[in-house]
């Protein structure tokens, strides 16, 4: 029989051709194909030649096309190459790694369970591979017609171990699937409830946009540009700086706030150090000298008994009889850096509005580019701020506070008592507790304050253990004061079912649930079924929305996607240890900076250098052997430039959890499962490059 026609030569033999003229070309030089269009062409046509040429060129084009799909896959055996070469060096030659410590009995609990999950899996595995190749792999039987199942006559039992195996065929279908598919639809319901409230929001960030509604200001604030002649119309604001052996942000951090354009009599900053690094704090103390000589109305404070975390050193410097004086506060992490004209775009919004307490300002980040970590959480936290916390704030009045660039009424922190050193997540207590109050909230979009994300896994995986564990264990704590408050039903159960309930325990628990147990579990357990549009579609619809925020970001979906699936694991074990009360849900450690600087901060930077540098009276606040140590810490720092060997962790579970779905991904290639198989290859892969600590930057 002919092969059948489709028409190439005709399609490419057509006389009338509109467009610009194309030209292939391919990467080998020695090889080049070029279609002329025009007068001159009638000089090249020949009825004889015609059909030869074109088909010629067809197959320049398919080598072409042939040369791309080559270069595509030595391209992925290269980075399987490359993958391999790591696994080698880190998990067997153990080279420049630390193994990651589970000092907590929680931790051990669970590594223990992937481990042992693992290891059944992998016993399970040998043995299914054995039925397979001895041709006792029978088609999927039916869950709810086990009659159904072809169970082989006594005459065709080939020994023990194929006895075995139909013995576990029929315990696996009556005794295991149920429970597994019953899990995995209750995990399944969660998942739509959390997609179909994703899906609100979105189409609520979509309405203001089309409407055009944010929160502004009335009337003209300022009046006039000569700050001696408005006095009257800026009150009196208090700037707080919390930090703890920040090095490598505190100077700019300092510099960007006294740098605010407001009155500096109606203007205090508080630089509120906890360090217990004396070297550090010699340098902070010089920087907050600096500028204090320079005019501007700065303090440094320093706690002799360090409690309570960043919760206790507010509280430490609310208690200060000057804070009487001052009407706002504003609070900016030590990595923060607002521009100047902060303060008169969030101020002004309390005039008039005696309800609001909090103005919530946005966070750019100046290093989202940085890497492949960078770039996926500028993802998650742009789809924040943009559609959650915008939401919130136009429909509801209230979001959590984000511990950082917010101005704060004075009045409305005593009325909600004060900052409380009960949890890590002080933001989100005050918040709470202010919303219980009767306190409204407002928040700018339109007004950003640069910040960094963590480079490093390890930075980022402890930041998110606390962002997890802190709601968990303040929703224990403040649950009884939700149902005895005042505010509507309706406020009631936004709080509890959707702030804490729905998006702090129930997203990390069916993410970890679904995607990491119940799935590499159906590979083996094939008559408990997880449908294709939970595992795929939803997904990626879900990712799609989440990323329009950040609409360059867009390349990044499939990565997006995997690793929200592999941060499950922390979130999940974080979201535990604070609903439990586990020893880690009272755990802070600092983010670790890199000290990226904006591009304003880089230009009033350039400008401070090319001033002396050791002016005495740029120090005259620092004592003599304060100075000689000065001296001494900047020789240390222009050393520190130099390269320093850095060293990589090795984290245990993840590393489990990544031959735990690998393993899953052989299984399901035994039943034929196409999608699963990309998934769980995929998920797995994924898992396995942050377990070897292959994503962001190293650890020093």
């Amino acid at each position: 029989m002919a092969p059948p026609s489709f028409g190439l030569p005709r399609w490419w033999a057509k006389e009338t051709r509109n467009g610009t003229p194309v030209v292939v070309t391919m990467e080998n030089p020695n090889y080049s194909v070029v279609e002329i269009d025009g007068p001159e062409a009638a000089a090249f046509q020949s009825m004889d030649k015609g059909r030869g040429k074109n088909a010629k060129q067809f197959t320049w084009v398919l080598l072409l096309k042939a040369h791309q799909a080559v270069g595509c896959v030595a391209w992925l055996v290269a980075g399987l190459w490359a993958l391999l070469g790591a696994i080698k060096k880190r998990l067997i030659s153990r080279q420049g790694v630390a193994v990651e410590g589970n000092k907590l009995c929680k931790g051990k609990l669970l590594f223990r369970f992937l481990r042992g999950f693992l290891a059944l899996s992998l016993v399970m595995l040998a043995f299914e591979m054995i039925a397979y190749w001895n041709g006792w792999h029978f088609q999927k039987p039916n869950l709810h017609l086990p009659e159904n199942l072809h169970i082989p006559e006594t005459t065709e039992i080939q020994g023990w171990m194929h006895s075995a195996y139909l013995s576990w065929l029929s315990f696996r279908a009556d005794y295991i699937a149920y429970p597994i598919q019953a899990l995995s639809n209750f995990c399944v319901i969660l998942f739509i409830i959390q997609s179909a409230d994703r899906m609100i929001l979105c189409l609520g960030c979509f309405w203001i946009k089309f409407k055009k509604i944010k929160p502004r200001i009335e009337g003209v604030p300022f009046k006039s540009d000569d700050v001696e002649g408005s006095n009257f119309e800026y009150p009196m604001v208090m700037v707080q700086i919390p930090m703890c052996n920040e090095r490598e942000v505190y100077e700019q951090s300092i510099s960007a706030v006294c740098q605010i354009d407001w009155p500096r009599e109606r203007l205090l900053i508080q630089v509120l150090d906890d360090s217990d690094d004396e070297t550090i704090k010699i340098l902070i103390k010089a920087e907050v000298s600096k500028w204090s000589q320079r005019g501007v109305n700065i303090v440094y404070q320093h706690r002799l008994v360090r409690t309570g975390y960043k919760a206790g050193n507010l509280k430490s410097a609310m208690s200060c009889d000057y804070v009487k004086d001052y009407e706002f506060v504003a609070i900016f992490d030590a990595d923060f850096q607002p521009n100047p004209d902060f303060l008169k775009q969030t101020v002004p919004h309390f005039k008039g509005n005696l309800e609001l307490g909090l103005v919530q300002a946005r966070w750019g980040f100046v290093n989202k580019d940085e890497n492949l970590l960078t770039r996926l959480q500028n993802i998650n936290l742009c789809f924040h701020f943009e559609v959650e916390q915008q939401v919130n704030g136009v429909f509801l009045n209230f979001f959590g506070f984000n511990g950082t660039a917010g101005v704060w009424r004075i009045k409305a922190l005593e009325d909600s008592g004060g900052w409380l050193e009960r949890t890590t997540v002080e933001d989100m207590d005050i918040a709470v507790r202010a919303h219980l109050n009767g306190w409204k909230f407002i928040f700018l979009n339109d007004v950003k304050v640069p910040c960094e994300v963590p480079e490093s896994y390890e930075a980022y995986r402890k930041q998110q253990h606390r962002w997890h564990s802190g709601p968990m264990h303040l929703f224990r704590l403040c649950l009884p004061a939700i149902i005895t408050s005042k505010i509507s039903i309706w406020k009631k159960a936004n709080l509890i079912l959707l702030f804490f309930l729905l998006r702090k325990l129930i997203l990390p628990f069916y993410s970890f649930t679904l995607f990491c147990v119940i799935l590499p579990l159906t590979m083996f357990v094939p008559e408990a079924e997880l449908p294709v549009w939970v595992i795929c579609y939803v997904p990626v619809v879900m990712s799609f929305l989440n990323i329009l925020p950040a609409p360059r970001s867009f390349p990044f979906i499939v990565p997006y996607l995997l690793f929200e699936n592999t941060m499950s694991i922390t979130k999940f074990n974080a979201m535990v240890s604070g609903l439990f009360k586990l020893g880690s849900s009272y755990e802070w450690v600092v983010t670790k900076k890199a000290g990226r600087s904006s591009e304003s901060d880089l230009l009033a930077a350039a400008e401070m250098e090319s001033k002396p540098a050791n002016d005495p009276q740029l120090l005259r606040g620092v004592s003599e052997s304060e100075l000689m140590e000065l001296n001494k810490l900047k020789e240390q720092q222009e050393e520190s430039l130099l390269p320093v060997k850095r060293t990589n962790k090795i984290y245990k579970k993840e590393l489990a959890l990544a031959l735990l779905l690998l393993t899953a991904a052989v299984r399901s290639l035994l039943s034929a499962q196409g999608i699963h198989f990309y998934f769980l290859l995929f998920q797995g892969v994924s898992f396995l490059l942050v377990g070897l600590d292959l994503i962001g930057e190293q650890i020093s």
